[in-house]
């Protein structure tokens, strides 16, 4: 996620901003300096994950508009439509195509808010290619839903190019295990 600008603070830069801060409004109000403690979380695991989508349809509208849909949305990311959230993403199969045209990455789920990403510089895309999006591993899955009763994906870890599964992808019986029938209606099939 980008912070709203194109580079995050590092650790260090946002530390001394915030106890400068806190230094001055102590001093103005005349209060002790408190003992400042920071939860780094998303500063750590943030940029170490992405998350990799298919790419299915497109949609020209011209002179207004180019929509690239995506097998994921606003379930396996809800950032973009909750916080305005902003992504960088790439053509994963094809890293050194040139950078042609400006899309917007659109999610299944039918919703207007369904937008991962507005107005991303991408080679020109087609059905079948990999849609890598950037620092996805702060909150994606934990927030992540089974919203219009979708399945969530699975999760794998890469280290010095050895691939193994952690997390498995759901299934359509996992959606429906918890799910229960008054014993009436079950009657009536009888």
């Amino acid at each position: 996620m980008l912070y709203r600008s194109r580079r995050p603070p590092s650790i260090e830069e946002w530390v001394k901003a915030a106890a400068q801060a806190v230094e001055k409004a102590c001093q103005t109000h005349q209060l002790p300096l408190p003992k400042l403690i920071a939860e780094p979380g998303r500063s750590l695991i943030g940029s170490a994950c992405v998350t990799a989508y298919t790419i299915g349809s497109r949609k020209e509208i011209p002179g207004i508009r180019t929509y690239v849909a995506i097998d994921g949305g606003m379930s396996d990311n809800p950032r973009p439509i909750t916080y305005q959230s902003v992504y960088r993403t790439v053509v994963a199969n094809r890293m050194s195509a040139s950078c042609e045209e400006t899309v917007t990455i659109a999610g299944k789920h039918c919703e207007s808010g369904d937008i991962l990403i507005k107005d991303a510089r991408l080679p020109q895309t087609q059905p079948g290619d990999i849609l890598v999006v950037m620092a996805t591993g702060a909150y994606n899955y934990s927030m992540a839903s089974n919203y219009n009763r979708l399945s969530r994906p699975a999760a794998v870890v890469v280290n010095e190019g050895e691939a193994n599964l952690i997390l498995e992808r759901e299934t359509y019986e996992d959606l429906i295990r918890s799910d229960r029938l008054p014993t009436r209606l079950t009657d009536l099939s009888s």
